[in-house]
């Protein structure tokens, strides 16, 4: 499926949810990254903080921060930078996501978990993003294990058309399912 036609569909999708559904869909899939080898043996995770639209990341954050070192993205140009998440020190940043200050970079090679949003996830692993690019550039030197999560809707049956620069992830994980799409 052509990713332009996957992100007009998803966007219809998600604007039908209800809070309820919003949050319960959250917790499902958290509670199930929760159980992964991955994230059980993970020290330094990154993950990324929430958009309205997004499942939701806080209350995982909330619930993990003082037994595991997360780490959010923050744009830079073209590039994303990884920072140590510090909720005292979040700000607005680029496209109203809020992003951790500082000047306290960690390098890719660092993080043993990466949990990334997208619009939509085949079961392959292909995954469409927003558009710009951001996840493609930063998972294609990554060595972490690679978690896509998303509502059960976000799975695209049908394959997602892919590009020579797109990067996938290992796993995909939604409400109702985990698919181990690669081996590490």
């Amino acid at each position: 499926m052509k990713k332009e036609e996957i992100r007009r569909r998803v966007k219809a999708q998600k604007s039908l949810l209800t809070v309820k559904e919003r949050k319960d869909a959250a917790e499902s899939v958290f509670r199930q990254l929760e159980r992964t080898a991955a994230f059980l043996l993970a020290d330094n995770i990154l993950l990324y903080h929430s958009l309205p639209d997004e499942l939701s990341t806080l209350e995982f954050i909330d619930r993990w921060h003082t037994r595991k070192h997360f780490f959010l993205p923050r744009v830079n140009g073209m590039n994303l930078e990884i920072l140590p998440y510090d909720r005292s020190r979040l700000a607005l940043g680029s496209f109203h996501i809020e992003e951790p200050q500082g000047d306290e970079t960690c390098d890719i090679s660092q993080i043993e978990l990466i949990v990334v949003p997208a619009v939509g996830f085949d079961r392959k692993g292909n995954r469409v993003g927003r558009g710009k690019g951001y996840y493609d550039r930063l998972l294609a030197g990554a060595r972490a294990v690679t978690v896509g999560v998303g509502y059960d809707f976000q799975l695209i049956e049908d394959g997602i058309e892919t590009e020579p620069h797109d990067v996938g992830v290992d796993v995909v994980i939604t409400q109702s399912r985990a698919i181990v799409t690669r081996r590490r």
